[in-house]
C-alpha cells in the first residue's frame, strides 16, 4: 500500500500537465497569440491569468454582462472528469478570478456549458462560457431550466406510508422520498417488474443491502423503525455519527421550517431545487419557499459547510421563483467570499448566518 501514493501523485501531477497544456493551446488558438502567463491547478480545472487583448464586447442577451475595461481575463479550463460535476464549477471560477483581480472570466467545459452560461448571466463580471471543439473555441448559448416532472400517481400512492410510517413526503423533480430530519430514509421507485414500490434505506446502496436483510419485512414496518433510529441521531445536540454528518443543509432546512421566525419569515415549507439533487453524500444546497410578516413571497437557500458554487445556484432560484432569496447557513461557513459573489448578483439576495 505505501508504494501507491506516488503513483496517485505522478498521475494528478500529469493530469495537471496536461490541463494546463490543453489551456494554453486554446487561449493561445482562439487569441492568435502565445499565452505566456503561468497557469494555476484549480480543484476544478487549471486557470490562468493574461492580459486582456481587445476590449471585445461580452454582453448577454439580456444585458447584464457586458465588457469591462481591458484589463486582466480569468481562463478556466473545467475539468470534467474524475467524478467531477462541471455544472457547479462557476463559483469556484468565479471566486478565484475575483481574487486575481480578473475583470472579466471565460470559462472552457466540454460538459454542462449550457447551465454555466445561465447562472454566468446573472452576475455583473463578465462572463463567457466556451465549448471546445478541437483546437477551436465555441461560445455556448445559455440553457433553459429544466422543466420539472410531476410524480406519477403510482409513487405518489405511497404517501399516506410514508407518513404513516413518521418520515416528510418530499416530492423533487418527479421523485418521491420519505426524509427524517432532512435525511431521505426512503424512496419510491420501479422494479424490473414496472410495479412501483417502496425502498427503505439511506441511498441507494443502503436500500439494496436493507432489501436482501430485511426483504421478508413489511416495508411499512421497517420504515418505522428506520425512522425512529435516524430521528435520534439528526438532533443538532446529537454526539457524531454517519447518519447526522450527511445532508446537513436539509437537517438545518427541516429546523428552519419548523421555526421560520430564525430568519424571521412567518411561514416556510420545503420545496424543490431549480436543478435534480446530486448524490447523497454530495454537498448541495436546498430550498424552501414561504412568506415574511407582511406576507411577501420569499425564496430560502439552505446550505451547510463550504460550498463556493451556493450564489450560482441562488441565481437559478431567483430565476425560477422571482422574488427575494435568503441564503441561510451556519455563521460558521458564511465567508467573505459569498458575500462577494452575492454583491455581483445585484439587490434581493441577503445572506443570514444562523447560530
Amino acid at each position: 500500500m505505501a508504494g501507491e501514493r506516488p503513483q496517485l501523485d505522478e498521475s494528478a501531477t500529469r493530469r495537471a500537465r496536461l490541463l494546463d497544456a490543453q489551456l494554453r493551446g486554446l487561449i493561445s488558438e482562439h487569441r492568435g497569440v502565445p499565452a505566456e502567463a503561468a497557469s494555476a491547478p484549480l480543484p476544478i480545472g487549471a486557470g490562468v491569468i493574461v492580459a486582456s487583448d481587445d476590449g471585445r464586447d461580452f454582453a448577454s442577451d439580456d444585458g447584464r454582462n457586458v465588457a469591462s475595461d481591458d484589463g486582466r481575463d480569468a481562463w478556466v479550463l473545467v475539468d470534467g472528469h474524475g467524478g467531477a460535476r462541471p455544472a457547479r464549477a462557476l463559483g469556484p471560477a468565479l471566486a478565484w478570478a475575483i481574487r486575481q483581480e480578473a475583470s472579466r472570466l471565460n470559462i472552457i467545459s466540454a460538459v454542462d456549458g449550457g447551465v454555466l452560461a445561465r447562472r454566468a448571466a446573472c452576475f455583473d463580471l463578465p462572463v463567457e462560457v466556451w465549448f471546445p471543439q478541437e483546437r477551436e473555441l465555441l461560445p455556448v448559448v445559455e440553457e433553459p431550466l429544466p422543466v420539472r416532472p410531476e410524480a406519477v400517481a403510482a409513487h405518489l400512492a405511497f404517501a399516506d406510508e410514508i407518513a404513516d410510517a413518521g418520515a416528510d413526503l418530499v416530492v423533487e423533480h418527479g421523485v418521491v422520498t420519505g426524509e427524517v430530519h432532512g435525511l431521505e430514509v426512503c424512496r419510491v421507485v420501479d422494479g424490473n417488474d414496472g410495479v412501483a414500490r417502496l425502498e427503505v434505506g439511506v441511498g441507494a446502496q443502503d436500500r439494496d443491502a436493507f432489501g436482501l436483510l430485511h426483504g421478508d419485512q413489511p416495508p411499512a414496518d421497517a420504515l418505522a423503525r428506520v425512522v425512529a433510529h435516524v430521528a435520534q441521531q439528526r438532533v443538532p445536540d446529537a454526539p457524531q455519527h454517519p447518519l447526522n454528518r450527511i445532508a446537513r443543509e436539509r437537517l438545518l432546512r427541516w429546523l428552519l421550517v419548523r421555526d421560520p421566525g430564525v430568519v424571521d419569515l412567518t411561514e416556510l415549507a420545503v420545496a424543490a431545487p431549480p436543478v435534480p439533487r446530486g448524490g447523497l453524500n454530495e454537498m448541495e444546497p436546498c430550498v424552501a419557499l414561504g412568506r415574511d410578516a407582511d406576507g411577501a413571497e420569499v425564496a430560502v437557500v439552505v446550505s451547510s459547510g463550504v460550498d463556493l458554487d451556493l450564489v450560482p445556484f441562488v441565481a437559478d432560484v431567483r430565476r425560477e421563483h422571482d422574488r427575494p432569496v435568503v441564503v441561510a447557513l451556519p455563521a460558521r461557513d458564511r465567508l467573505p467570499i459569498t458575500d462577494e459573489l452575492v454583491a455581483l448578483i445585484g439587490p434581493g439576495v441577503e445572506v443570514r448566518g444562523i447560530g
